[in-house]
């Protein structure tokens, strides 16, 4: 993996994957700036190429002489979107941290209700379209393999010990620095799956989640595939479940052992 960009502390990070989005990208890359020039503080966006077959790192490499605050880290395969948002996670400097996908489903003006419930004392925020969709405030344009794929997807979240949360798909999610810092250490699924694996470690050990709900609509040129992604989900979802049986989510105390996850209600703070 190589990085195009020496780390400085920021206040605010963007972490988009991308794999073949040299056509897609860029108008959500434009309308991130432009969201972020009329805020205060600063600000990065890392963008992960995940192993592209076009020329989406060529393209990020010249938008990035008129918008400096973009930020490219070459992965030299494609390996998933749960490692490629690992990676910018890991290089990330920001006292808070956004996960969006890069064809701009979600407008980048819904961060400000993520925020809204990270200052209320959320320790992570996640878009939800199955919440938007339920209230008329909002609109989900979702389409037919997409629905079914997350409906069969989260209807079996509730066993995972992630009960409670409806989209747990959605890759729009904010985290605060220090619960990004933890669960991305710990996280190891690469796919589709990656997202889960989060919430169920979040929910584990104690960190409070909040569900907003968020307008979305779906962007031509998905690479969400039904079957294929859909069974890579689901044995995703059992390599969650043997990580918990090898101890591999366990908390380090500072004397180096390992706690055992509690329940929700009993954990300390992290």
């Amino acid at each position: 993996m190589t990085s195009s960009f020496h780390p400085d502390s920021t206040a605010f990070s963007l972490i988009i994957p991308a794999f073949n989005e040299e056509h897609r990208i860029f108008p959500y890359l434009d309308s991130i700036v432009a969201y972020f020039s009329r805020r205060q503080g600063s600000y990065e966006i890392i963008v992960i190429d995940d192993g592209s077959r076009d020329g989406t790192a060529n393209a990020i490499e010249a938008y990035r002489r008129r918008a400096p605050a973009v930020k490219l880290i070459r992965l030299p395969t494609n390996t998933g979107k749960g490692a490629a948002v690992r990676a910018g996670m890991t290089a990330a400097q920001g006292h808070l941290r956004l996960m969006a996908d890069a064809d701009g489903a979600t407008a980048i003006q819904e961060l400000d209700a993520l925020e809204a419930a990270i200052a209320q004392g959320a320790d992570i925020a996640v878009g939800s379209r199955a919440m938007g969709s339920r209230d008329r405030r909002y609109r989900v344009q979702a389409r037919w393999h997409r629905t079914i794929l997350g409906n069969l997807f989260n209807g079996i979240v509730g066993r995972m010990g992630v009960a409670g949360i409806g989209d747990t798909q959605c890759g729009f999610k904010l985290f605060r620095q220090s619960v990004a810092d933890d669960l991305f250490s710990v996280a190891r699924i690469d796919g589709y799956g990656f997202d889960l694996e989060l919430l169920f470690i979040a929910n584990r050990r104690g960190y409070r989640i909040a569900e907003i709900p968020i307008n979305w609509s779906d962007r031509p040129g998905s690479k969400v595939r039904v079957v294929r992604d859909g069974l890579s989900m689901f044995r995703e979802l059992a390599m969650v479940r043997r990580n918990v049986g090898m101890g591999l989510y366990e908390r380090q105390l500072p004397n180096g052992s390992v706690g055992e996850f509690c329940e929700v209600a009993d954990c300390p703070p992290a």
